[in-house]
């Protein structure tokens, strides 16, 4: 059952191709696939889900699976993420929205709910993730204001690489923003993104355990009771991290 009303519009970023885990986004993830538990969790937690992918035909198979989940979608660029976003938010009317990249299964609904409201209430462009997230926790995106993204995608060409958006949105002058606060202890360092093998293997084996609708307080408490089960896949956040560093 869903408990959350006023919804919010949750980009879902996705692409089929992938270079360290090749079509991530369509392994198995309990009743489907990873896409289908994104759209899934997303409208359990009140955030719809709007599919946001390329117009590439390795996505076809993206479109399909938001047809049949009865999801919005919009195809935009292949390389430039940034000019993607921009032009969904304007197919769609959206003078805001949540960024949810499909590699995040098991995002925290209600931090993200949190960081929408932030940036109503301050009247600012753009609510980074906490630090946690960002380190490998995965469990909040970036809250955009539509008039930031559209100024963002036309200081640069269309042909631009923006798969690093953060790189680009903070050229935009004037750009007000702040770090998300962490309100959750995080006790300890997890890895919960799909980029390796060893990510699948944890995660689908977390998701087996606690569920595809877990909050991310019990999945916390989980690695409390476990605390040698995040050492599946937290060695690939130092390759994870270096990749991250040379993009700066």
């Amino acid at each position: 059952m869903n408990f959350y009303t006023n919804n919010i519009a949750g980009f879902v970023t996705v692409r089929a191709s992938s270079s360290r885990l090749p079509g991530k986004c369509l392994l198995p993830f309990g009743e489907g696939n990873v896409l289908n538990h994104m759209i899934r969790r997303a409208r359990f937690y009140g955030i719809e889900p709007i599919i946001c992918t390329s117009n590439d035909e390795s996505d076809d198979v993206i479109e399909k699976i938001a047809i049949n989940d009865d999801a919005r979608f919009f195809r935009g660029s292949l390389v430039n993420k940034l000019k993607r976003w921009s032009d969904c938010a304007a197919y769609f009317g959206l003078e805001e929205f949540h960024t949810l990249d499909a590699d995040d299964p098991f995002f925290d609904g209600e931090e993200m709910r949190r960081s929408m409201i932030l940036l109503r209430q301050k009247g600012i462009d753009m609510v980074y993730p906490t630090d946690s997230s960002s380190a490998g926790g995965a469990s909040v995106g970036y809250s955009l204001a539509f008039d930031l993204v559209k100024r963002a995608s036309i200081m640069f060409p269309e042909e631009t690489d923006t798969e690093m958006v953060w790189r680009f949105l903070k050229k935009v002058p004037g750009l007000r923003s702040i770090n998300l606060p962490e309100e959750r202890i995080v006790k300890h360092n997890l890895r919960l993104t799909l980029d390796y093998k060893e990510d699948y293997w944890l995660l689908e084996s977390l998701r087996r355990i606690v569920g595809n609708l877990a909050s991310r307080k019990e999945i916390d408490q989980f690695f409390q009771r476990n605390p040698d089960f995040c050492k599946i896949n937290l060695f690939r956040n130092l390759e994870w991290k270096a990749g991250q560093l040379a993009n700066k």
